[in-house]
């Protein structure tokens, strides 16, 4: 079992005296080793400048090769972006959306897919499938496929509530009998709850995710994984085409050698991947491997839930049910939230969920002290509280 406690000198920048970071599903702390990896990307831009970008695709290789290792699939196969709804619209304008003008996705997908679903009413039909229950969602958005349907966008683990969406593997190849993609949002699951491609039996499917939370790497790295077959995105970047730029002015336009390649952007700032190759670096010396770290975080959230008796905890108590935070339902979760900001705890809302996620580096007393300050702050907020 990781041990807390011996981890916590590695994270001596972001964890400040009386403070608790309870943001483990959303903002984890950087370790130190992070400061090291956005200084080696200053120093090979001054040393190389413009020539800079040999060392840059190096970090970025490094990521894709971490990425497949915890994926079990081909780096080749890794598309990389600064966030995910850059990757999520690419992969969308993929698909046939004129010949197929239909999705599917569920109530509870994050604003990176929600957002843009919405505001494309009237250009293509969303069916919107509600998240709960999740034990029949799979199943649900299924039977919502069509032979209109361009694809289906469904989480892995689910923002609001952390609950885990079974049965994904019956829902690939149901949607994919049917000539639908299917998208994979596999963020809350990255870095805490282990998964590879043949488990969710996503081989002919996409899974997009990011380190921003569990992984520990900041923003502006976030990856795709692509199925290995040929795309070609309407919503292109001019690194799609990075090996044929001697005939980029042609009246076609060239292709990457790999599949994921093709769904590539433009000038990024490849500080973001330098962070991320030094956290994976430190990751790999001091054992932080995904199967540990669900370890601790099961440990974690069981506490929780009995630290957090009485309150309407949302989340699944079933360790394979749920993902790494917990969520509790409050009339007012953005007050709460407020007042245990004022009080040194750090957490988040969505809506009125209160969502708080423990980390590697999360004392038990910490733990105590943040689930029993969110107590007495729905208490001051007028929520009763049940004593067990």
């Amino acid at each position: 079992m990781l041990l807390p406690e011996k981890l916590r000198p590695h994270y001596s920048a972001f964890l400040e005296a009386g403070r608790v970071l309870l943001t483990g599903h959303s903002h984890q702390a950087w370790p130190d080793a992070a400061r090291e990896g956005q200084l080696e990307a200053f120093d090979d831009a001054a040393r190389h400048a413009d020539d800079k970008w040999g060392a840059a695709f190096a970090a970025a290789d490094a990521v894709r090769a971490y990425v497949g290792r915890l994926l079990d699939c081909a780096p080749s196969q890794v598309a990389l972006a600064p966030n995910t709804h850059e990757l999520v619209t690419r992969m969308l304008s993929a698909c046939d959306l004129r010949g197929r003008p239909h999705l599917v996705t569920t109530t509870g997908e994050f604003h990176s897919i929600t957002r843009q679903l919405k505001r494309a009413k009237g250009l293509v039909d969303v069916t919107w499938v509600e998240a709960q229950p999740a034990a029949t969602l799979a199943e649900r958005l299924a039977a919502a496929v069509t032979e209109r349907t361009a694809a289906v966008l469904v989480s892995t683990v689910l923002f609001e509530t952390s609950e885990r969406v079974p049965n994904l593997p019956e829902l690939v190849r149901s949607a994919r009998a049917k000539g639908a993609e299917v998208l994979l949002d596999a963020y809350h699951a990255f870095g805490v709850v282990p998964f590879t491609v043949a488990e969710l039996g996503a081989q002919d499917a996409f899974i997009v995710a990011g380190g921003y939370k569990y992984a520990q790497w900041g923003e502006g790295t976030c990856f795709m994984r692509v199925p290995p077959r040929a795309f070609e995105p309407v919503l292109t970047g001019w690194f799609a085409g990075f090996g044929d730029l001697a005939h980029a002015r042609g009246e076609t336009i060239g292709w990457g050698a790999s599949g994921a390649e093709r769904f590539a952007g433009s000038t990024y700032d490849p500080t973001s991947h330098y962070r991320a190759r030094a956290v994976i670096r430190f990751f790999t010396r001091e054992g932080l491997n995904v199967a540990r770290l669900r370890e601790l975080s099961l440990e974690q959230t069981s506490r929780m839930f009995e630290l957090l008796e009485g309150l309407d905890v949302v989340t699944p108590r079933e360790p394979e049910r749920r993902g790494g935070f917990v969520s509790i339902r409050l009339p007012d979760a953005a007050a709460v939230a407020k007042r245990l900001h004022g009080r040194g705890v750090l957490v988040d809302h969505r809506g009125e969920l209160l969502r708080l996620g423990p980390a590697p580096y999360t004392l038990d007393e910490e733990l105590e002290r943040g689930c029993r300050e969110a107590a007495a702050a729905a208490r001051a907020e007028g929520v009763k509280v049940v004593t067990p």
